[in-house]
């Protein structure tokens, strides 16, 4: 197996860049500096990708209500990054076919058909089918809906493995030299001269201070923490956090097809396969006001989604059926909107330092399928201090283990011809993981047996030993939880003997 894990940065080391976060943002910003020909650093006082990063929808898209709070730009922006992001990474990220169940309570037919047609155009979409109005009577996406709902329509977004998309930006970004530190918290930032002098400190409580020419805070729902706490500034600017939820339960429909519900609110609920026979719900979108890391799905969050879902469906999962349930919260821009379904899920940056003073640019708000583009320009905004760094260049670029073409069944056939005495079920999992790293992790094996230790599942010891060689996995979550959903399908006592092990 190959490395990419780096080395941990030498005490006051000078890097041209050091990121506070390591979410989607961080890590997107790391892997385009990097390849700019940067010297970059990144640490994270969790795990990589353990926040929001790894609590999302799991989507990759648009945003289609977001036309109704007239943010076109946005969701123009967005619609081109989804097949930005499809190309980069087919292995983590593909297309979903969405059906909304028309309800004349909430938003008439036409207005639907007119923010479809506007989806279908405003950003060039050329790898996704367009959408379609839905006779639900007669059309097989319809069987398990209540007979009531018997117009609809069907839509194309994609789905994305989130945490998969952090860790994979975080390796291209160490293949090219970034020290990525996770479990590692900033202290307190100085500016020392002509560069912040970043203190560290690691879970192990060691203490580590590196110097850096610009300081770029991506830390999240803990953006004005840092900005106040460990920079001892002022920012202009205000984050609002929003708890989104998910539940989930075996699925409960046939077909690929995943549902948009509108509720009564005005909310609209998602309704995903998800791990291949089971089903992901939310999001619940309500004000939270207290500490990022205790946010957890209320017994009222979760009675609102089967609420939902019983409006809508014929036979419809209930509470005893719930195998899995997250929450996250989402640090939006504060634009000071009443309700939070319609704050804005646009970024803003705040930059402190004049030209001739080391600069701190935080990022306030986003959403996961717009990073790159942040990414691209928080950067340009880092311009005036790097004048000579290299032009943008991920938009062209897979993501580790990505470039499989635009085939990811065909891969996947010619995997398993490779492999021909390992489990299909196995080699899907590997391909749909790593993509051509899949190569990588199994090297000589051929058999089950040279897999190592089996723990549950399909999780064998040699996966284990890639994830935390060249992903930074650490604890049993890392593993179970975000690198891959293991979890799901291990029982207590193997979870239990897989935290043993590692």
């Amino acid at each position: 197996m190959t490395e990419t894990a780096p080395h941990a940065g030498r005490d006051h080391e000078l890097v041209d860049i050091a990121i506070i976060g390591g979410g989607i943002n961080g890590a997107g910003i790391a892997r385009d500096a990097a390849g700019r020909g940067l010297k970059v650093l990144l640490c994270e006082k969790g795990d990589l990708g353990g926040g929001t990063s790894s609590r999302s929808g799991k989507l990759v898209h648009g945003g289609l209500r977001y036309l109704e709070y007239y943010e076109f730009r946005l969701v123009r922006e967005a619609l081109i990054e989804r097949e930005v992001l499809l190309a980069s990474a087919p292995h983590i990220i593909w297309p979903m076919r969405f059906v909304l169940p028309h309800s004349p309570k909430q938003r008439p037919a036409w207005l639907i058909r007119a923010g479809l047609f506007l989806y279908d155009h405003l950003g060039g979409r050329k790898l996704l089918p367009p959408s379609r109005g839905l006779d639900l009577t007669h059309a097989p996406e319809g069987a398990p809906l209540r007979p009531e709902f018997r117009r609809g329509f069907e839509y194309s977004d994609c789905w994305v493995d989130d945490a998969r998309l952090v860790i994979l930006n975080l390796v291209d970004a160490a293949r090219n030299g970034t020290i990525v530190l996770p479990r590692t918290r900033a202290l307190r930032a100085r500016l020392e001269g002509d560069a912040w002098q970043l203190e560290m400190q690691g879970d192990d409580g060691g203490v580590q201070i590196v110097r850096a020419r610009a300081l770029i805070n991506a830390a999240g729902p803990w953006v004005q923490d840092v900005v106040q706490d460990v920079v001892g500034l002022n920012s202009s600017h205000n984050v609002r956090m929003v708890k989104g939820s998910h539940i989930v339960v075996p699925k409960f429909w046939s077909g690929a097809q995943a549902y948009l519900l509108q509720n009564e609110d005005q909310r609209v609920i998602f309704v995903n396969p998800y791990e291949k026979d089971l089903a992901l719900i939310g999001t619940t979108d309500i004000p939270y006001d207290g500490r990022a890391e205790d946010v957890a799905i209320d017994d009222g969050e979760v009675a609102y989604l089967l609420g939902v879902l019983r409006r809508y469906f014929r036979v419809p999962p209930d509470q005893r059926q719930i195998v899995h349930a997250f929450s996250g919260v989402r640090p939006l821009y504060d634009d000071n909107a009443a309700n939070p379904s319609a704050v804005t899920r646009d970024y803003v940056f705040e930059v402190h330092g004049g030209p001739e003073a080391p600069p701190l640019l935080s990022i306030f708000g986003g959403k996961i399928t717009t990073y790159r583009r942040l990414a691209e320009q928080a950067l340009q905004r880092l311009k005036p201090w790097f004048p000579t760094m290299a032009q943008a260049w991920t938009a062209g670029r897979p993501l580790p283990g990505g470039d499989i073409g635009s085939d990811f069944d065909a891969f996947i056939v010619q995997l398993a011809r490779e492999y021909p005495d390992l489990p299909r079920k196995l080699v899907h999992h590997y391909a749909r993981l790593y993509g051509t790293r899949a190569r990588e992790l199994l090297g000589p094996a051929r058999v089950s047996a040279d897999l190592g230790r089996h723990f549950g599942g399909d999780f064998y010891e040699r996966e284990a030993a890639f994830l935390r060689e060249t992903e930074w996995a650490k604890r049993p979550g890392d593993f179970l939880d975000r690198r891959t959903k293991h979890g799901l399908r291990l029982t207590t006592a193997q979870r239990d003997a897989f935290a043993s092990f590692v």
